[in-house]
């Protein structure tokens, strides 16, 4: 037996491999993938007016974010070029629907507030007796022609006219509807004159009357001649003319006619002598 022992051979040492091949970095795509993100986010919170606050902070980050990161695509440390610029395009969409839900919001806002104050100081109406000021020789030829030259004028702070001629005797035909028998009939002529810069929706306006110290509803009267009404849209500067008639009590001494324009303006009383 030998008196030397062999010592074993080392064994070969397998080579390390290295993660990733030298010279190479990881693609940096978490920019693009923000903006895709924010983008998406945005667009969504636009399509709700009141969120137009969220929508263009969203939309100006996503915006930033994909142009960066397009750049980054460019020099070739990203690889989502095309997520980079679908989320620029989505923060683009959502400043142009922030600025929509601004115009929307305000303006709804704006709507609002002009509600309120008509409500609180409400289109109040100042009676002016006698024709219009300023008013020609023609217009005061029309109103006798049509029974308004003893009438009283009501002008509203928009420029709206309302002029109600007095009560005269009229007999219904014998088809009329709303006259009772025993009770004396009147005639009243109502014309409204728009002298206001907007068009007037003449369909709206109501006439309505009460008759006697004791102001019992007058009941209106229709026939062949009048109870038609208004209708129709009154342009500025033009004027509308509706005959209406009322059913009193025989002992009545006065006729209580109250004329409401339109859902905008308060309405007005005449008290008519029969």
């Amino acid at each position: 037996m030998s008196q030397y022992t062999q010592s074993p051979q080392p064994q070969p040492q397998q080579p390390y491999a290295p993660t990733q091949v030298p010279g190479t970095h990881p693609a940096r795509n978490g920019l693009g993938v923000a903006a895709l993100v924010l983008g998406i986010i945005g667009t969504v919170s636009g399509l709700v007016p009141l969120l137009f606050w969220l929508a263009g902070i969203l939309g100006v980050i996503a915006l930033i974010l994909g142009l960066a990161a397009r750049g980054r695509a460019k020099r070739g440390e990203a690889t989502n070029k095309g997520v980079a610029t679908f989320g620029a395009v989505l923060g683009l969409v959502s400043l142009i629907l922030s600025v929509v839900g601004a115009v929307l919001t305000f303006k709804a806002v704006d709507d609002v507030v002009k509600d309120i104050n008509k409500e609180v100081s409400g289109s109040a109406a100042s009676a002016k007796p006698g024709a219009p000021a300023g008013g020609t020789e023609k217009d005061t030829a029309d109103d006798k022609a049509v029974g308004l030259d003893e009438a009283d004028t009501a002008v509203y702070d928009d420029g709206l006219e309302v002029t109600v001629g007095p009560a005269n005797a009229y007999t219904p035909d014998e088809f009329a509807a709303g006259h009772t028998k025993g009770n004396s009939a009147y005639k009243v002529t109502v014309v409204m004159e728009n002298k206001s810069k907007e068009k007037l929706d003449a369909s709206l306006a109501t006439v309505d009357a009460r008759a006697g110290k004791d102001g019992v509803n007058a009941e209106q009267i229709f026939d062949g001649k009048v109870g038609e009404g208004f209708s129709g849209t009154v342009l500025p500067g033009k004027k509308i003319t509706a005959q209406f008639a009322f059913d009193a009590p025989a002992d009545a001494k006065n006729l209580t006619v109250e004329v409401s324009p339109g859902l905008e303006w308060d309405a007005d009383q005449w008290d008519l002598k029969l």
